[in-house]
């Protein structure tokens, strides 16, 4: 059992309260309440039908009154999965109000440190002063590194030019990561970019994907021998989308 106090609650007039745990730069999302969120008659099974149990952690957290609390957290990728099986229809409302504002606000404040409350202001922002003037010296040291990537990122968003998913795997290899193409489209299934319920639709873009540019989908006319056509989808990664792979994995 984890016992966490870095427990963040955000709300919102439509959707209500949401809460948010953040780790190592990840973040864990409070799950009956996701699910409720999302239109689920029942909460507890739709977690179980669509979220991966590697993505499941039930933690105890000290809530705003100082009282202990058992709950269910779910991931990131897991968070998607109900988003995209949930027929509620404000359900891309709710995705966009968590990543586009609840998720850059925590990265951009740092979100909750414990430990803080008790100092002074005075204290408070020496503190402040030396943890900006650390990151400002990381960025740069980050910064030389990282031009060649840079240059390269530059020169493929400006490509018009999408590519397979196999390459992309390539791509990233060429820039240091050891991935082949079978374990690249695991990823993508796993972490809500690509469809992974069998069907007509498998390994094609999620509707999150699509929404950030990631991918595109082109169609292929085939004349069969017997007279009838038939149309071949396939999902290619966008200029947009192999910068946004390949930093992520990088990084």
């Amino acid at each position: 059992m984890n016992i966490n106090n870095n427990l963040q609650i955000f709300k919102n007039e439509r959707f209500g309260e949401i809460q948010i745990i953040q780790e190592n730069n990840k973040y864990e999302f409070e799950a009956t309440g996701i699910a409720k969120i999302l239109g689920y008659s029942n909460p507890h099974k739709a977690i179980i039908d669509h979220c991966k149990k590697d993505g499941l952690t039930k933690r105890e957290v000290i809530d705003r009154l100082g009282r202990k609390q058992e709950k269910n957290f779910i991931s990131e990728g897991n968070l998607y999965r109900l988003i995209t099986h949930s027929k509620l229809p404000e359900a891309e409302k709710f995705e966009k109000w968590v990543f586009d504002e609840i998720l850059p606000s925590i990265r951009k404040t740092g979100g909750y440190i414990a430990g803080e409350e008790n100092l002074s202001e005075d204290e408070l922002i020496a503190k402040a002063l030396v943890m900006v003037n650390k990151k400002l010296e990381l960025k740069e040291k980050q910064l030389q590194e990282q031009k060649p990537k840079v240059l390269f990122a530059n020169s493929v968003e400006a490509s018009k030019t999408s590519i397979l998913i196999g390459e992309l795997a390539k791509m990233i290899k060429q820039n240091g990561h050891d991935i082949g193409q079978n374990r690249l489209f695991e990823w993508l299934r796993n972490n809500g970019y690509l469809i992974s319920r069998k069907g007509t639709d498998y390994n094609m873009p999620t509707q999150k994907a699509m929404n950030l540019g990631l991918f595109e989908i082109k169609e292929t006319t085939i004349s069969h021998s017997d007279g009838h056509v038939s149309i071949s989808k396939t999902a290619k990664v966008t200029g947009k989308g192999q910068v946004y792979f390949v930093n992520k994995f990088l990084n």
